[in-house]
């Protein structure tokens, strides 16, 4: 009989290796990114709901037209109404921060694929592996490593929402026309100059729709992350399924919809209006 292999022992051991090891590491890392989330969330509460409901209405017709603006007011109406706001703050504070750090890291890694083919093949099966991996997975590390809470959260959605800001920033550069990046190069432009007044300004729509699907990637690992008391709506779905409550599961679920449909709004139109000034 062939005997099973194990590569879960390896991986194992791996991680205990560096959670033994960089246990300061990843200590220092949790009270930061704790507190970058916990301070993003006491700045989304303290704003009186209605404020909140108007801003982002306010945004959302900016950016998408007035019956998003409409659908925003009602929604978030909707939500506050069935007493999940708190919860609906934690839930933007949670993927705002997600969102900023799978940028933070993902943009730059996206340029540099762009640059070099090397990187570009290297780092396409990984990214590969990432948006492939179940969500779940991710999980086991990110509580060895930070504990229960929004951290160990916030690691998993970045490793699970990160490949596609890399992939589209990478495509959006590399799709820039030759003949421009030529023409700027000919006028004595350096190679940041190029890529930070032209490249990236003409990559924009394309790292926008990057952005939308992070932000859409975020919230699909919600309810996900609230198995490791990450809080926010995920808790309430996740409440109705173990008690089974239905009725607040549901309630839970239409919340992060809304929540959904408006980030997304809000982003496409953010898209839409930089193709439109691009084509100009």
């Amino acid at each position: 009989m062939i005997e099973r292999i194990n590569i879960g022992k390896y991986i194992e051991v791996a991680i205990n290796w560096l959670t033994e090891n960089f246990a300061s590491f990843f200590d220092a890392l949790n009270t930061g990114v704790g507190g970058f989330i916990e301070g993003l969330q006491f700045v989304l509460n303290i704003v009186p709901f209605w404020v909140m409901i108007i801003l982002i209405a306010l945004l959302a017709w900016r950016k998408s037209g007035i019956g998003i603006g409409i659908f925003s007011v009602l929604g978030l109406l909707l939500i506050w109404g069935m007493g999940f706001w708190e919860a609906t703050m934690e839930t933007l504070a949670l993927v705002l921060s997600s969102t900023f750090i799978a940028l933070l890291i993902g943009i730059p890694l996206g340029v540099w694929t762009a640059y070099s083919d090397r990187a570009h093949t290297v780092l396409r099966p990984i990214l590969d592996f990432m948006q492939t991996m179940p969500a779940f997975v991710y999980l086991i590390p990110a509580v060895l490593f930070f504990g229960l809470g929004p951290v160990p959260g916030a690691f998993a959605t970045v490793i699970f929402a990160m490949p596609p800001v890399v992939r589209l920033t990478g495509l959006g550069i590399r799709q820039v026309p030759e003949s421009i990046v030529e023409a700027t190069t000919s006028l004595g432009a350096t190679r940041s100059q190029l890529l930070f007044k032209v490249q990236l300004p003409l990559a924009l729509p394309t790292i926008l729709t990057g952005i939308n699907q992070t932000i859409m990637m975020s919230l699909s690992m919600v309810v996900i992350a609230a198995m490791i008391a990450a809080g926010g709506l995920g808790e309430i779905v996740l409440k109705g399924i173990t008690q089974m409550k239905i009725g607040l599961g549901f309630e839970g679920g239409i919340a992060v919809v809304i929540l959904a449909i408006i980030l997304d709004r809000i982003t496409q139109g953010l898209a839409n209006n930089k193709n439109k000034k691009k084509k100009k």
